[in-house]
């Protein structure tokens, strides 16, 4: 039986097929215009056809579009209509493991059914599909060549094709920037509604003030720990602890003197080898880093701290910092080197010429020159160091300690954000909205740091000719 989805795209292809032929012979015709002696066209044969091919392709698109997210009920609704359907059993769930087996009776992905109901209602369902596959094939065929042959008869010397091919290029184009404000709009909307929810259950000073994090809530009144402790500061400290203060330990001054030795001491082979080898840390999945925290650099911190006389966990914010550093360096290096080598060689010969040395150059000349891209790598460095999770659940567990020990075991906010919405939970409680109002505050305060980095950067740039 036939495939639905194979069907539709046997339609787009034909669709494609119609919007190319569209455009070989609106480029033929406009060639013809270009002749000696006759008046030049407003716009080249290649505009010409990408006008027809435009017109052809777009409405069967969008016809396409709309047709995908109905035919299933459409499909759907003449099965319900059909006698075979007349005897369903009125469970719900019942009825649509009926449907689905049926449906892969039609679709060919299954050779035999277990409920006869089924194997029954089987042939609706290949029936409804190729006639409402073929009504689709119709519809968007007759678009694509209404539409195709309208604008082949606007193709003439005088016609600005190129103006209008461009003012459609540039409405695609603001149509993607509109999707990235909205999604960002939506993403900022979703946390403040469900955060407000959490903030009218728990005062907003206990949460961003409060010592003490405990959000289990009980169900009934008179259990113990009916009311949860939801001060958030461990969480936040947690954060800080492990993402802004032991990885950039780690990262910056890693990175940029690697960026620094790949940039003005490494060899061409050197480098060529050595900087493809540093990005690879980039993209080492984060479960690996985890593992390695877990399983490695953990056990050895331990025993460091047991060696030192100090009391330390298998699980520390020290453990997940360092490996932490070691996953973002890249991103340090990456922004540092691109930005000190795009400092003008001028400048460096201008002060080797004064007498400064190598070193001198690059801490006094080349270093300040390429401030805004060292910034900006650390900034990147900080907002994947603060957004990761999975070191931190595998190295630095799950304990809100307010601690300056780095031997001790903490959490960051989004590990608790990963355990507040992890099982089934009902987005009715403190405890689960309370992921929310994490998530609001982290995306302020990256929202803040970026604003410093910002003026920091322009404060200290310097414009070179």
């Amino acid at each position: 039986m036939r495939n639905p989805s194979l069907s539709l795209t046997a339609i787009l292809l034909l669709v494609l097929g119609l919007g190319l032929a569209g455009w070989f012979a609106a480029r033929a015709k406009a060639r013809a215009f270009a002749r000696p002696g006759e008046t030049r066209p407003h716009s080249l044969p290649s505009y010409h056809g990408w006008y027809v091919l435009l017109w052809a392709v777009l409405p069967a698109l969008l016809f396409l579009g709309v047709w995908s997210s109905v035919s299933g009920g459409l499909v759907m609704q003449a099965v319900m209509d059909s006698p075979a359907a007349a005897n369903l059993p009125g469970f719900e769930m019942q009825r649509q493991a009926i449907f689905t087996e049926a449906r892969a009776l039609a679709d060919g992905t299954k050779t035999a059914a277990f409920n006869p109901q089924a194997t029954a209602l089987a042939p609706v369902f290949a029936e409804a599909t190729t006639r409402y596959t073929i009504i689709a094939t119709v519809v968007a065929l007759l678009l694509a060549f209404s539409g195709g042959a309208f604008a082949f008869t606007r193709v003439s010397p005088g016609f600005r094709a190129r103006t209008k091919v461009e003012r459609l290029v540039m409405a695609a184009l603001l149509i993607a920037s509109l999707i990235a404000i909205l999604t960002t709009l939506g993403i900022v909307a979703s946390l403040l509604f469900e955060a407000l929810r959490f903030f009218s259950m728990v005062s907003p000073i206990e949460f961003l003030f409060g010592l003490n994090w405990s959000p289990q809530t009980a169900i009934r009144a008179d259990q113990a720990g009916s009311s949860g402790a939801f001060g958030a500061i461990p969480l936040f400290w947690g954060t800080i602890f492990i993402g802004a203060i032991i990885a950039m330990i780690v990262a910056i001054p890693l990175g940029l003197m690697s960026a620094i030795f790949l940039t003005q001491y490494a060899s061409a082979t050197v480098r060529r080898w050595m900087k493809p080898l540093l990005e690879i840390l980039a993209g080492v999945p984060t479960v690996v880093y985890g593992y390695f925290a877990a399983l490695t650099v953990a056990p050895a911190v331990r025993g460091f701290a047991v060696a030192l006389g100090i009391p330390g966990s298998s699980e520390s914010a020290l453990a997940a910092g360092l490996v932490m550093g070691i996953m973002i360096i890249p991103f340090v290096s990456s922004m540092a080197d691109d930005s000190i080598a795009a400092v003008p060689q001028a400048m460096r010969d201008g002060s080797l010429a004064l007498g400064a040395t190598s070193s001198e150059t690059i801490k006094k000349v080349l270093v300040p020159a390429a401030l805004p891209g060292v910034v900006g790598g650390v900034l990147l460095a900080v907002s994947r160091a603060i957004g990761e999770t999975m070191i931190v659940v595998m190295a630095a567990g799950l304990a809100a300690n307010l601690t300056i020990n780095p031997f001790e075991s903490v959490t960051t906010v989004t590990t608790q954000i990963v355990q507040l919405l992890t099982g089934d939970q009902e987005f009715d409680s403190p405890k689960t909205l309370a992921a929310f109002a994490l998530g609001l505050v982290l995306f302020i305060v990256t929202l803040l740091l970026n604003i410093v980095a910002l003026r920091v950067v322009k404060k200290y740039r310097e414009a070179y000719e």
